[in-house]
């Protein structure tokens, strides 16, 4: 297939809706309790309820919405960071969009933004070192935020910034990686998982091979997805072949975009510009080792965090916001107390409802918000103690 009506045909839809409830039911013959797949990855979860792909897949089967929101995992301290940042006269704090309305302890960047701080919203790092360059007295920083999808771009703009000798140009680094953020996920006791939808993007840049663990060591089955809904369900399809016959590796189906060894240029840039940190703290997942990255030490001179004096204080959430638990996949975000009372789209509490990738403002938009109030309630006064 080549254009993207074919990944959307009704017929070709059916017919994998078909295959997967012959092969859930096949599954189900040998086992009792729904099977649970994590789609790691927001932009899949997006696309599952705007396609209702819900919908259309047995009970037997329950989805389970990940954390794969790069802003949606960044902690309110780090963003209490960014604001210290943005709000030094001699800087202009750039960031992507999604950024902007993710809220601080006391407040976010883009009421920063009203109060007079200079911030500006690009499309991309490079927008941030043109801006340097047309700015040589002002300190420009770009937020870097994003999984490995971002990280090569980002290197690129130091690399950039090394060649062309810009000085005034510098990076608030927020990077993380995928593999270390499923381990965790797989690590915890509550979490049971019996496969993965794993992100296409991100893959696209490091291929197969740092899924291997999930296959190798605990033995999940893993299928590595595109963002249409003929690719989301092909991928479930393929997740339940894998579990019907006893397998647990990782294969690809997003193969029209994904090759085997990811993008070496990429992958070269990001190993060049940004070390592993030991330990890096994620909004609702703790401190996870190795999973996020700093920019390295021959590069320091483009660290913001290097230049200029930050707070670094640990925030917890607001009283009642359970982000966390929804970000580990242990409640579905109408499961939150806050979820569409005081947390919406317009006054949010957490990242998950402001990110155009996270699972609250996914349920927000596409879901029926009073329904899923009243099942919020039902389900109250049949276990007043779980919430």
């Amino acid at each position: 297939m080549k254009y993207v009506d074919e990944f959307r045909d009704p017929d070709k839809a059916r017919k994998a809706q078909q295959q997967i409830h012959r092969l859930a039911e096949r599954i189900m013959q040998c086992r009792s309790g729904p099977l649970l797949l994590m789609e790691f990855c927001g932009g899949h979860t997006h696309t599952i309820f705007r396609y209702g792909i819900e919908q259309l897949l047995p009970e037997a089967i329950e989805l389970v919405h990940g954390p794969g929101c790069p802003v949606c995992v960044l902690p309110r301290g780090r963003v209490d960071d960014a604001l210290a940042l943005a709000q030094r006269p001699e800087v202009i704090f750039t960031t992507f969009g999604d950024a902007m309305r993710v809220p601080g302890s006391r407040q976010s960047l883009l009421q920063a933004k009203t109060d007079g701080a200079d911030i500006r919203m690009l499309y991309s790092p490079l927008d941030a070192l043109k801006l340097a360059r047309e700015n040589p007295q002002r300190e420009v920083i770009f937020f870097a935020l994003g999984f490995e999808t971002t990280m090569p771009s980002t290197a690129l703009t130091v690399l950039q910034a090394e060649r062309e000798g810009i000085e005034n140009f510098s990076l608030f680094c927020n990077h993380i990686t995928t593999a270390p953020t499923i381990e965790a996920i797989l690590n915890d006791p509550d979490m049971k998982l019996d496969g993965f939808l794993a992100p296409g993007h991100v893959s696209m840049v490091i291929g197969e091979a740092p899924f291997a663990f999930v296959a190798e060591r605990f033995a999940k089955p893993l299928v590595i997805t595109g963002f249409e809904p003929l690719d989301i369900l092909q991928s479930l399809a393929m997740l339940l072949q894998q579990i019907l016959e006893g397998r647990s590796e990782v294969e690809n189906q997003y193969r029209r975009v994904v090759q085997k060894q990811g993008n070496h240029p990429g992958q070269q840039a990001m190993a060049k510009v940004f070390q592993r940190n030991d330990r890096t703290e994620l909004r609702g997942l703790g401190s996870i080792d190795h999973s996020g990255v700093r920019i390295s030490d021959p590069y320091a001179r483009f660290d913001a965090e290097r230049k200029f004096p930050l707070p670094g204080v640990t925030v917890s959430d607001p009283a009642g916001c359970r982000c966390g638990d929804v970000l580990k996949g242990l409640i579905r975000p109408w499961q939150c107390p806050k979820f569409a009372e005081s947390c919406t789209p317009q006054q949010p509490l957490g990242a998950l409802m402001v990110s155009s990738e996270g699972a609250c403002a996914a349920y927000h938009q596409y879901a029926d918000v009073q329904t899923l109030k009243i099942k919020r309630q039902q389900a109250s006064v049949a276990d007043p103690g779980a919430h």
